[in-house]
C-alpha cells in the first residue's frame, strides 16, 4: 500500500470500502433512531425512558469498542477488526429479525411474555451492534491516515462525508419506506445488512497498509506514552462513569477502577503523554458537545415548523447531513489548503457561534433553516478536522491516539454533553417561569455533575388548562433560548484554537510531523 500512488485499483478499492464501511454506521444510527421513536415503542410498549435507553444502548458501546481496539488492531490486524465489525452487524440483525418473529401474530397475555422475551434481543443486539460501529471507526481512520499521510486532514474529512452522506441517503430511504414499516419494520433492518455486505465484499480483495507508527519503527510501548497518563485518565473516567451509569456500579467501585487502570497504565509507560495531545483532548469534549449534543436541540427546533408545514421532521436531519456531506467530499482540500486545520477549526468555531446565537431566538421557518445552514456550515469540519490534526501532530501513537480522542468525544457527549445541555434547557424554563408556579410543577433530579431541577410534565398537566398550555409554551420558548447558553462550547473552541494558532506561528507555522517512514529500521 502507498501513498505514491493513491489512484491505483487496490488503494481505491481499500478507500471506498472504509468509506462504505462509515455509510453503514449511519444508516444504523438513523434507522434505530426512527425506529426507536416510532415503531419499536408501539410493539415493545415502551415509555420514554425504557426507549431512551434502548437507544443509548447503540451509542455507548461504539466509544468503548473504538478506544479498546485502537490499543490492539496494530497486533491483531485491520483485516480482522474489519471481520469483527461486520459480525457485529450479522449478529444484530439475527437478534433483531428474531424480537420481530417473536411478538408476531400473538395478542394479550402471551403478546406481553413475547415482549419480555424479544425486548432482551433488541437491546443486546443494539450494544452488539455499537461495538460494531466502534470497530468501523478503529481501523478506518488509520487507515486512511497511513494512506494519505501528507494529507491526512483533507482525506479524513473526505472520508468522514460517508457519515452525514449516509444519514442522507438513509433518511431518503427511511422517509420513503415509512409508508410500509408499521406492518413490517425488519426493512429497516435490512438496510443495515446491505452495506455491509457491500464493504465486506470490497474490503475482503485488498491488503490492508502497515500503519504509519508501525512502519515508522515506533514501538507499541511509545504509542502509549506519546498517549501518556494524562489521556489514559480521561478516557477512563469517561468509560467507567458510562459504565457505571450502565451497570448501575457504587461510586467506589467507579473510582476505584479509574484509579487502577491509570496505574496499571502510568507503570508500564512511564509518561503523562504529549502536553499538545492532553490539550486536544480537552478540545474535543466542547467540540463534541457544540456538534452531536446541539444537534439534538436544533432538531428538535426544527420539528415543530416542519410538522406545521406538513414536512416529515427527519428532512432537518437529512437538510443538515446533505450540507456537511457536501463541504467534507467536494470543499475539504481547497479549503485546508488556504486556512490551515487550526484556521479552519477557528473559522468553523465562529460560524457556530453565530448559527446557535441565531437559532435561540428566531421564529420563522425560512430564518430557522438560513441559521441552521450557517450552523451546518460551522459544524462540517470539526470532527474530521480534529482527527487530522491529531494525526498530523501525535504520529507516534498511531491508531490509539487517532481513535481515542473520538472515543473522548463521543463518551463525554453520552456522559457530560447531553445532560448538560439538558440542564441548561431546564435551568432557563425555571428562570422564566413565575417560582409559585415552578414549586408546584418542579422535581429534583440528579446526574454526573450533581442535582439539578426540572419540570415534571406530569405535575404540569395537573394543573390543567389553560395553565397547563401556558407553561407548555412558556417552556419551549425557553429551551430554545438556552442555545444561547450553548453557545460557551464554540467560544471556548474559538479561544483554544486561537491559543494553538499563536503556538505554531511561534514555531514557525502549522507543519505535519513526519515519522521519516522507510528511513528507520523496522
Amino acid at each position: 500500500m502507498s501513498e505514491e500512488n493513491p489512484n491505483s485499483r487496490s488503494n481505491q478499492l481499500l478507500f471506498w470500502g472504509c468509506f462504505i464501511a462509515l455509510v453503514t454506521t449511519a444508516f444504523a444510527f438513523i434507522t434505530r433512531t426512527f425506529l426507536v421513536n416510532g415503531q419499536w415503542s408501539v410493539d415493545f410498549d415502551l415509555d420514554k425512558v425504557v426507549a431512551l435507553k434502548l437507544f443509548g444502548a447503540g451509542i455507548w458501546p461504539f466509544a468503548i469498542s473504538i478506544i479498546v481496539f485502537s490499543l490492539i488492531i496494530d497486533r491483531i490486524g485491520y483485516k480482522i477488526a474489519m471481520l469483527f465489525s461486520f459480525c457485529c452487524y450479522v449478529v444484530y440483525t439475527a437478534m433483531a429479525l428474531f424480537a420481530y418473529y417473536l411478538i408476531q401474530g400473538v395478542e394479550g397475555t402471551e403478546l406481553a411474555e413475547r415482549q419480555d422475551l424479544a425486548y432482551p434481543l433488541l437491546y443486546w443486539g443494539s450494544v452488539i451492534l455499537g461495538l460494531g460501529n466502534g470497530t468501523v471507526e478503529a481501523y478506518i481512520n488509520p487507515i486512511v491516515a497511513t494512506m494519505y499521510r501528507k494529507e491526512k486532514t483533507k482525506w479524513l474529512n473526505i472520508l468522514h462525508a460517508g457519515w452525514p452522506g449516509g444519514l442522507v441517503l438513509g433518511g431518503l430511504l427511511t422517509i420513503g419506506l415509512s409508508g410500509f414499516i408499521a406492518g413490517n419494520w425488519t426493512i429497516m433492518i435490512y438496510l443495515i445488512a446491505l452495506p455491509a455486505v457491500v464493504f465486506l465484499i470490497m474490503l475482503l480483495q485488498v491488503d490492508f497498509p502497515e500503519n504509519e507508527r508501525v512502519a515508522s519503527g515506533t514501538s507499541h510501548k511509545e504509542m502509549l506514552a506519546e498517549f501518556g497518563v494524562l489521556g489514559a485518565l480521561l478516557a477512563s473516567v469517561l468509560i467507567f462513569h458510562q459504565l457505571g451509569e450502565v451497570f448501575s456500579w457504587p461510586a467506589y467501585l467507579i473510582w476505584g477502577l479509574i484509579i487502577v487502570s491509570s496505574v496499571v497504565y502510568w507503570m508500564y509507560c512511564r509518561s503523562v503523554g504529549r502536553p499538545i495531545l492532553f490539550f486536544l483532548c480537552l478540545i474535543m469534549m466542547p467540540l463534541a458537545t457544540t456538534e452531536i449534543g446541539a444537534d439534538g436541540a436544533i432538531t428538535g427546533i426544527l420539528k415543530a415548523p416542519l410538522e406545521a408545514n406538513k414536512f416529515n421532521p427527519l428532512w432537518a436531519l437529512v437538510y443538515t447531513s446533505a450540507i456537511m456531506a457536501v463541504l467534507r467530499f467536494w470543499f475539504s482540500g481547497p479549503i485546508v489548503a488556504r486556512l490551515t486545520p487550526i484556521g479552519l477549526l477557528m473559522a468553523s468555531s465562529a460560524l457556530a457561534i453565530l448559527g446557535l446565537f441565531y437559532l435561540a431566538t428566531v421564529q420563522s421557518i425560512w430564518a430557522l433553516f438560513i441559521f441552521a445552514t450557517l450552523y451546518g456550515f460551522g459544524k462540517t469540519f470539526f470532527w474530521p478536522t480534529m482527527l487530522g490534526v491529531v494525526s498530523e501532530q501525535c504520529p507516534k501513537g498511531g491508531a490509539l491516539t487517532l481513535n481515542a480522542i473520538a472515543g473522548i468525544g463521543m463518551l463525554t457527549v453520552g456522559v457530560v454533553g447531553l445532560p448538560f445541555i439538558g440542564q441548561l434547557q431546564e435551568d432557563e424554563s425555571r428562570n422564566r417561569i413565575a417560582p409559585e408556579d415552578y414549586a408546584q410543577v418542579s422535581k429534583t433530579n440528579s446526574y454526573v455533575l450533581g442535582e439539578y431541577t426540572a419540570v415534571d410534565d406530569d405535575k404540569r398537566k395537573a394543573l390543567g388548562e389553560p395553565k397547563a398550555t401556558e407553561l407548555l409554551d412558556t417552556i419551549k420558548e425557553a429551551r430554545q433560548f438556552s442555545l444561547r447558553k450553548v453557545v460557551v462550547f464554540p467560544v471556548a473552541m474559538l479561544v483554544a484554537y486561537g491559543l494553538l494558532a499563536l503556538f505554531f506561528r511561534a514555531r514557525g507555522g502549522y507543519r505535519t510531523v513526519d515519522l521519516n517512514i522507510g528511513k528507520k529500521e523496522e
